[in-house]
């Protein structure tokens, strides 16, 4: 029985994920050899038989003590393997294993005497020289191994002992029961019982025994070390314990006695009881006293035995108070901008969602508020009193927000909020535009705030979208100065979507040369044909003949306005070159964009184009309008000094229509000016506007640039020109700009 209870622990300790189980796999394996010789010596009716058990006995014992040794060092955590020792004590092992195995040549280790027991036949072991050294090698080894234990369990902490008593115990006991059979004189040995008994206790106490003492000390000094308090409860409710952090908590000292109906104080501490003891809650309680508040963690635990009967409760309290206060502070970072307070634009669509969609009965709108200009705010004052600015705009939205609306900042310049539909009419809302609002150190750059509204008629839309409708609006009216608040319609959304549509058709149609050049001839006063200016055209394979103004405005504001340029000058140097081979004389006028400017190199681009094409550059002309040096004046009038130097002849297009064109002709090398007729279509006294026009008209003449007159439309115009002196004219009353084919069919013609 004790064989195959040997074997089913070896397979379970196979099994087993514990570091020492291997080693309890192999004392075991190896304590079955001398407990099967010991069973076939005393089992045996014949010599032969006997003497063959002994020699299993005995060299099965020298393996034995062997894996006993290896699993003692190991579980006293001693270093064996791989050291000197290990080779000593295995070739100690070795050599009595040897001189046994000589024996039955020798004969000086031991006989069996035949004697009979109880009326049985049993061979008696008669021990001699080598029999004595085999107990000396093999009881040697194994009371080394109990000397380990006994100096470990005695030499740790008093907690750890249990450890290494109940296995040193066990050792103990196998030693007595072996020495008993030696010393007794009892004719039958019996001695392996201990061993396979031994070997039992090893497997359960190595691998399943829990050192319930260690456990108790260590819980015991945990618990009573905590930051937070702990009371155990018996199965009545009565009190049994509270470490030292339970009785600060009710007020008693570290030696206080604690009373078994400290319940009451328990609940005082925690802001209530809420519970019972016999069921398990858990909950954050927020308690305010006079001093501060706190946030506690209240935890109430069933304590039960191993076959689910109730043994008390245990309730922990723990103070989370900074805890709770860092995870207060990160959701509100979380769902809030950091300069303003202000809901940010994530929680701020979370939000208006909800509110949304718990009030399907009531009618919303979004909107949006932008400030005009903001970078330049920041660039003429500086980035603190921008933040100013915006801080500013959050506490008007914040003190004239009311119940049921839901606001904060989207980005940078930009805040929204969602309210009932006429909470914010236009008087409302005027305490968020007024430029006071900022103080006076602004008057003389007022702030200009924008709004746009967008009613909310299909509640299904992403928030994200409604603002972005709202920002439409805005968009609508921002270089309008009249206007400051404006509405949502749907044109805006046709006109963004043809926008998006444009916009991404633009490299096919140059690709496919639905983009195409159409001139409009430059004449003397005679008629003749001196030039032309290169307009754009698009003759779209859907819409059909596409007006400028329904792409060029669009291509301004995305910055496309750049590749189209560049295919226009390409146009523009093919038709030069073209008519080089064929010898017409004529010069072409293209237009340089403000943008072209920011997206690709304008000297270098059109340099390499009259290179390419092999073409005189005064016969590209290029046309500027004043509003190409708003900004960067410098670097541009060195591109325009660069691109003269190489030939080319710059004009300054609609001269006489912007605000600084005196200002800009005495900083700016022209060579052509551009004078344009639309201003005299603008006032009432036609008098003025002629005096002005021919005042410019004169200016040119005295500077020595030549002057085109364009947006001529009737014969009466072009005598009053020709009189005050102009030479040079375009526009309808000559021709309407056409395809470079008609023109040149014209150009003949004449």
């Amino acid at each position: 029985m004790l064989i195959v209870a040997l074997v089913v622990c070896a397979f379970l300790a196979r099994k087993s994920k514990r570091a020492i189980a291997n080693d309890v796999v192999m004392l075991l394996v190896a304590l079955l050899p001398p407990m099967i010789g010991n069973s076939i010596i005393i089992g045996a009716n014949d010599w032969l038989a006997a003497n063959i058990g002994c020699y299993i006995y005995f060299i099965g014992l020298d393996f034995s003590v062997l894996a006993l040794l290896r699993f003692t060092a190991d579980y006293c955590d001693i270093a064996y393997v791989g050291t000197k020792w290990r080779v000593i004590v295995t070739s100690l092992v070795a050599l009595d294993v040897l001189q046994l195995l000589l024996n039955p040549v020798t004969g000086h280790a031991f006989l069996t005497r035949l004697t009979m027991v109880d009326g049985s036949v049993y061979y008696q072991l008669v021990p001699l020289v080598g029999q004595y050294v085999h107990r000396v090698v093999a009881y040697g080894i194994f009371f080394v191994s109990v000397f380990i234990f006994a100096f470990k369990t005695f030499s740790v902490s008093r907690i750890y002992m249990e450890k290494y008593l109940v296995i040193f115990l066990s050792m103990v006991f196998v030693g007595l029961w072996e020495t008993f059979y030696i010393f007794s004189g009892t004719p039958i040995d019996r001695s392996m019982i201990g061993f396979g008994v031994f070997g039992l206790l090893v497997f359960y106490f190595a691998l399943y025994y829990k050192p319930m003492r260690l456990l108790d000390s260590m819980l015991a000094r945990i618990v009573s070390s905590m930051n937070a308090a702990v009371f155990f409860f018996d199965t009545s409710g009565k009190c049994i314990y509270g470490n030292d952090a339970a009785r600060s908590m009710v007020g008693l000292g570290r030696d206080e006695y604690i009373p078994e109906d400290v319940a009451k104080s328990i609940s005082r501490a925690i802001g209530g009881w809420g519970g019972s003891y016999k069921e398990e809650w858990h909950v954050v309680r927020h308690v305010v006293n006079a001093d501060e508040d706190h946030y506690l963690d209240v935890l109430v635990q069933q304590i039960d035995d191993e076959r689910n009967r109730y043994l008390g409760a245990a309730l922990s309290v723990r103070d989370i108070t900074e805890e709770e206060r860092k995870l207060q502070r990160e959701q509100f970072l979380a769902n809030h901008d950091s300069l303003t307070g202000l809901f940010n634009q994530r929680c701020l669509f979370d939000r208006a969602r909800m509110l949304i969609d718990e009030h399907p009965d009531t009618q919303y709108e979004v909107v949006g508020l932008d400030i005009k200009d903001f970078k330049i705010i920041n660039d003429i004052f500086n980035k603190e009193f921008g933040d100013h600015v915006l801080c500013v705009m959050a506490d008007a939205i914040r003190s004239n927000a009311v119940a049921g609306t839901v606001y904060g900042r989207l980005s940078g310049d930009k805040f929204g909020f969602v309210a009932p539909k006429g909470m914010f009419t236009a008087e409302q809302l005027s305490p968020l535009l007024d430029p006071q609002l900022y103080g006076e150190a602004i008057a003389n750059y007022p702030i200009v705030v924008h709004v746009g509204v967008f009613e909310v008629a299909d509640r299904e839309l992403p928030v994200s979208v409604m603002f972005d409708r709202a920002f439409m609006a805005v968009k609508s009216i921002k270089h309008d100065y009249s206007r400051r608040i404006a509405k949502y319609d749907e044109t805006m959304r046709d006109d963004l979507i043809w926008n998006q549509t444009i916009s991404s058709q633009l490299e096919k149609a140059i690709r496919e040369r639905q983009i195409r050049p159409y001139l409009q001839p430059m004449v003397d006063a005679t008629g003749n044909i001196e030039g032309a200016e290169v307009l754009v055209r698009w003759v779209h394979p859907d819409e059909g003949f596409l007006s400028p103004a329904r792409f060029i405005p669009v291509f301004e504001n995305n910055g496309m306005v750049a590749q189209l340029d560049e295919y226009m000058w390409r146009c523009a140097c093919e038709i030069l070159r073209d008519w080089a081979d064929r010898g017409i004389d004529l010069f072409l006028s293209v237009n340089i964009s403000p943008k072209d400017f920011y997206f690709i190199d304008v000297f270098g681009t059109i340099k390499g184009l009259v290179q390419e094409y092999g073409i005189d550059p005064a016969k590209l002309r290029l046309e500027i309008t004043e509003t190409v040096m708003m900004t960067d004046l410098e670097n541009r009038l060195r591109i325009i000094e660069n691109l003269r130097a190489e030939g080319f002849l710059v004009e300054m297009d609609d001269f006489g229509s912007g605000y600084s064109s005196l200002n800009m002709l005495k900083d700016i090398p022209v060579d052509v000016l551009k004078i344009d007729m639309m201003f005299l279509y603008k006032t009432k006294d036609q008098s003025k506007a002629q005096t002005i026009l021919q005042t410019i008209i004169n200016l040119s003449g005295q500077l020595g640039i030549p002057s085109v007159t364009e947006g001529v439309e009737t014969a009466e115009q072009l005598d009053m020109l020709v009189n005050m002196g102009c030479r040079m004219f375009q526009g309808y009353y000559f021709a309407k700009p056409m395809p470079v084919a008609e023109f040149e069919e014209r150009f003949r013609a004449a």
